[in-house]
């Protein structure tokens, strides 16, 4: 538990961060984007299955990182009825570089969001679902009784769909990633994002061992859940520096790696360093795999969520497969 003094501290390096954060985007060049090589490009959504999934979605106010976020993997998973749900409002806290979810003042939390989300589930007769979160530091436990719930709901309106929960770091939140542990998830996913020389300008409001110690600790508390995080590369990262981090996730015991190339949101977010051809993705995917992760997903268009249920069941194949059953 953190002192009346510590919390103080606390509060004033929180404050610090969203400050720092907020006018941060005028330290970027107001340049022209990099052009996109063919590999990157995609077409706009407009098959039926995506406005269907969009209907669904709309009808029951759940916000998506998917829109949020403008994944460019969009079309193809609500095509297939996949989408990762965002719960605890559209507003984050915080205002990492990266990202073009609005930063301000959060929303009030929806006591109905948890059963809405099982509809989701269960309405469209999901495998697999992905429930992610912005940043909520204004909230005593960052959130985590809201995940707790929506497990909760979908465990009882859709037994058979596995569970996959993208969560922010918890930063100075006493027991809550411990509450979020016990509900059970089957795989919890929490994403480092980008090289530790990198944080001080990319993702300035985190820390890089809290969120390696918060993946460390989930696998402590229960051995069972699998665990996975995602890293962007073409940000100014050197190759050294990602196989380093891909130890640092070995020894916190991740199952699962994502890499996937940064694109840059508006003129007012971190530039594109490069764009990182296809073998290098490869190069990526096979040394991590040597290193000893059971699942690797890399390449330009990767996202922490993108194949999510696919690359689940191949995941828990090859742990059973390691312990020989």
């Amino acid at each position: 538990m953190e002192t009346r003094e510590e919390k103080k501290i606390s509060g004033q390096i929180a404050k610090k961060d969203n400050k720092d954060l907020l006018g941060f985007a005028e330290k970027f060049p107001k340049d022209k984007m990099l052009r996109k090589p063919d590999w990157i490009r995609v077409k706009a959504p407009t098959s039926q299955g995506y406005l269907e999934t969009k209907k669904i979605l709309q009808e029951r106010k759940l916000h998506t990182v998917c829109e949020e976020a403008g994944c460019p993997n969009i079309g193809e998973c609500w095509e297939q009825k996949h989408a990762t749900v965002m719960i605890l409002g559209s507003v984050c806290t915080r205002a990492c570089s990266f990202c073009n979810i609005e930063t301000g003042k959060p929303d009030v939390v929806n006591p109905h969001e948890p059963e809405n989300v099982g509809e989701i589930a269960r309405l469209t007769n999901l495998k697999h679902i992905v429930i992610t979160s912005v940043d909520r530091d204004d909230l005593p436990d960052g959130g985590a009784n809201q995940f707790v719930e929506c497990i909760k709901s979908i465990r009882r309106q859709a037994k058979n769909t596995t569970i996959e929960i993208l969560t922010p770091d918890f930063l100075r939140k006493n027991n809550a990633l411990e509450k979020v542990v016990e509900a059970k998830p089957d795989v919890f996913n929490h994403n480092i994002e980008t090289v530790p020389s990198l944080y001080p300008s990319i993702r300035p409001g985190a820390r890089y061992f809290h969120s390696l110690n918060l993946l460390k600790r989930v696998k402590e508390i229960d051995p069972t859940i699998f665990t996975k995080s995602g890293l962007m590369v073409g940000l100014g990262e050197k190759k050294e520096e990602v196989l380093q981090v891909m130890d640092d996730m070995r020894c916190a015991d991740i199952d699962f790696l994502t890499i996937g190339q940064y694109l840059r949101p508006t003129l007012r977010h971190a530039p594109v360093d490069r764009y990182v051809e296809p073998e290098e993705f490869e190069m990526y995917k096979k040394v991590a795999y040597a290193k000893g992760f059971l699942m690797v997903s890399a390449s330009p268009l990767t996202r922490s969520s993108y194949h999510a249920g696919d690359d689940f069941a191949i995941m828990r194949q090859e742990r059973l497969k390691k312990l020989g059953i």
